[in-house]
């Protein structure tokens, strides 16, 4: 007996990589999608700027259209692949008005105008999904929205940049120097031909806008996240860490914060870090992702997988299309965005982490002593203290240099990152330091 399903009218917003394969499998798997969403999943239209371009995969013409505008107000729902602000910010609020759900994988938008979209949907009962916006086929979002909602996250550390993880990952296993695995990574497809939103950490951190904002309950604007990219970490770093058995990861940190004075809030910075080789967010290689959740109950999960790709992340959005669907098939309004909390966001002064702080100093009696003192004069504890001559900083040194000066390798325990930044510039102007070689955070400890 053939089952009648009720149909929904799909619009799809860009037709590139990710939206091409989107409309593949919407063609495709149309019969077990119905079966799995209880209604039929009609692909209505592809809006592009050119529906004479080249496609990726061999789609019907006839669905090509540059008439964005008619094809949202004909839709039931609305897929937004176009990337950028606008006009995808616009296209989305006509959607959302217009009485249509939407899927989007747009972080750089979320991450700007996610408030305003959200309060949107709110507003007429519409359902905003996106999933593949923070981490391409990794299910994240959907599991910090509705699985661990019972639960108190307290901590996110994520690889949420398949570019950066691959060129640090070349520089760790292979030696390589950043240039020449960025030039590897552009050569695979992994990085575009103007690298900055990777490797200067922008990506990084619109992902742990919207993966903050999601955790804490509470609104993390982009401005609000500190950044750090990957553009000055160097081979002798990276052989440094990997002796003292860490690797250096480009991290999305999201925290919940009690600071000094009791006073709860939320953290979210990016910055190149060292990881034990012991966590098992070391052990990502490649141009993978992987998200590390620390929660309450729950305790700790990892979550990893392929950051980008076409048919990868259409995955991640062909899950948000059937959910959607599926809230259709059932009735009732969509899952607003939960805010209740609105914490204080914290600036990185305010965060608890540590350092590895590599230095020159002269090579004379006393000096350790002098060291310590700068670091007790801003009450920051030491881990660790030795004299390190590896022989990527022997290289760079004359014969004169190595016998007037000494290395030292410091790591600290926990303090404020306000605390370590001054110690930092103090041991900069201090006389038997002759060079700040090298400051990396430690995380995961």
């Amino acid at each position: 007996m053939k089952i009648e399903y009720r149909n929904l009218r799909v619009a799809l917003l860009g037709g590139g990589n990710v939206g091409a394969q989107v409309a593949r499998l919407l063609l495709e798997q149309g019969p077990e999608l119905a079966n799995r969403v209880g209604a039929t999943l009609e692909l209505v239209g592809i809006a592009v700027r050119d529906v004479n371009a080249e496609r990726t995969v061999d789609l019907p013409r006839d669905l090509f259209t540059t008439n964005a505008e008619e094809l949202i107000l004909g839709a039931d729902i609305v897929i937004e692949l176009m990337g950028g602000i606008e006009p995808a910010r616009s296209h989305i609020l006509l959607a959302i008005n217009s009485g249509a759900d939407v899927v989007t994988a747009n972080k750089a938008l979320l991450a700007q105008a996610g408030p305003e979209l959200f309060a949107a949907a709110d507003q007429v009962g519409a359902q905003i999904n996106y999933e593949a916006a923070v981490a391409g086929a990794i299910p994240i979002v959907r599991p910090l929205r509705e699985s661990l909602a019972g639960d108190q996250v307290k901590r996110i550390l994520g690889i949420v940049n398949g570019t950066t993880n691959f060129i640090l990952d070349r520089m760790d296993t292979d030696g390589s120097s950043l240039k020449d695995a960025l030039a590897e990574a552009t050569a695979l497809g992994y990085a575009e031909a103007d690298p900055t939103a990777d490797i200067g950490g922008y990506d990084a951190a619109q992902k742990a806008a919207i993966l903050a904002s999601l955790a804490f309950h509470t609104t993390v604007p982009l401005a609000s996240v500190y950044r750090e990219g990957i553009e000055s970490v160097t081979p002798a770093q990276i052989e440094s860490a990997r002796k003292a058995g860490y690797v250096v990861k480009l991290l999305a940190i999201c925290e919940r914060v009690t600071d000094e004075n009791g006073v709860d809030g939320v953290s979210a910075r990016v910055y190149p870090a060292m990881v034990p080789r012991s966590h098992p967010l070391a052990a990502v290689h490649g141009a993978n992702n992987a998200v590390f959740v620390e929660a309450e109950s729950a305790g700790s999960l990892m979550f990893y997988g392929a950051g980008a790709g076409g048919v990868e992340t259409a995955s991640a959005v062909l899950g948000d299309v059937v959910s959607i669907a599926r809230r259709h098939v059932a009735g009732g309004p969509g899952v607003a965005a939960s805010t209740y909390a609105e914490l204080p966001i914290f600036d990185i002064g305010r965060v608890t982490t540590r350092y590895a702080v590599t230095l020159e100093v002269t090579d004379e009696p006393g000096v350790l002593a002098t060291i310590a003192s700068v670091f007790g004069q801003r009450k920051v504890s030491l881990a660790l203290v030795e004299q390190s001559m590896t022989p990527a900083v022997m290289a760079t040194k004359s014969r004169a240099a190595r016998s007037a000066t000494a290395t030292l390798v410091i790591g600290t325990h926990d303090a404020t990152e306000a605390a370590l930044a001054a110690t930092v510039q103090d041991l900069a102007t201090n006389s038997v330091v002759t060079e700040v070689a090298s400051v990396l955070r430690v995380e995961g400890v």
